[in-house]
């Protein structure tokens, strides 16, 4: 009998961010920590962006009696600090983390890695050992799931990673109108439509530093992004054989069109019902072709 419920146990989940806190929603299940900014050994958030990140990836909800839990309450994480207390990095640091999960990978189990973070991208070249970099790490099987970046409502406003034509890129379904249209779109240097998928990113609840029990609301495409590579998670738990091509064709079979354009919604919203119940195989009856699944 198909198990009714997955946590994405046992799939290592990496998420390049400020770090994570020690939150009690986590118990267990930090598989591993590495600070490329001071080399600390022990888990640590000077910021709080990461901790909320990997609580919507990950929090069990242990402290809020499962109020707030996280897309995939039984995932490993493998936490990698690239940025500083003020949200800042380097390129060259987020480039040595993603040589890291290359070599790693294998050891903690890593299936998606989560970038909810990004640098403004005006054009492939200037950041083309960026882009090269991710992509190396799709075409090695790696889900690669990136935020589309807070910078719209500018058309050509994904930040890089997300700019990547690989990668799976997620905006704010509810910061796309209005005076909160934020939320990153396209077309990118290269003429691809981004986002990939949209997912709410306002005024989200999840873990913060400071307790192991706090709770804290933040906003962005940061936010929405976790959500997505949560569901992935629990699919390859699921379907371990899936592959990083697989999940985007079942994002696109399973996304809900909200009547815009393409590079504000992408494929449409997404929908973690109908991923669920979603297979690879199926055909896509939208307006799309095998093309946009930008291989």
């Amino acid at each position: 009998m198909e198990k009714s419920f997955y946590t994405g146990k046992g799939i290592g989940v990496c998420i390049l961010d400020t770090g994570i806190y020690e939150h009690i929603d986590f118990t267990g299940r930090i598989w591993t920590f590495y600070d490329f900014l001071d080399f600390k050994r022990r888990p640590y958030d000077d910021n709080g962006h990461g901790t909320h990140v990997a609580g919507l990836v990950a929090g069990d909800g242990t402290a809020s009696m499962g109020k707030y839990r996280g897309a995939a309450p039984g995932c490993g994480i493998i936490a990698l600090k690239v940025l500083d207390r003020y949200g800042n990095g380097s390129q060259d640091d987020v480039l040595r983390a993603l040589r890291w999960i290359r070599e790693y990978r294998q050891q903690y189990r890593i299936r998606v890695v989560n970038i909810s973070v990004g640098t403004t991208c005006n054009s492939k070249r200037n950041h083309a050992r960026l882009l090269e970099s991710v992509e190396q790490l799709w075409d090695e099987g790696v889900v690669v799931v990136t935020a589309a970046g807070n910078q719209g409502p500018r058309p050509g406003s994904i930040t890089a990673p997300g700019s990547s034509k690989k990668v799976i890129t997620v905006g704010s379904s509810d910061l796309l109108e209005g005076r909160s249209a934020i939320s990153g779109r396209g077309p990118t240097a290269e003429c691809v439509c981004k986002p990939d998928i949209v997912a709410p990113g306002n005024k989200i609840m999840s873990c913060v530093p400071g307790k192991p029990y706090s709770y804290g609301v933040k906003s962005g495409t940061s936010m929405s992004t976790p959500l997505v590579t949560g569901a992935i998670a629990c699919a390859l738990e699921k379907n371990p054989a899936l592959t990083n091509t697989d999940i985007k064709t079942m994002l696109m079979n399973s996304a809900e069109d909200m009547g815009l354009p393409q590079n504000l919604q992408g494929w449409g919203k997404f929908n973690r019902r109908k991923f669920r119940k979603c297979k690879s195989s199926q055909l896509c009856e939208k307006d799309f072709c095998l093309s946009d699944l930008k291989k």
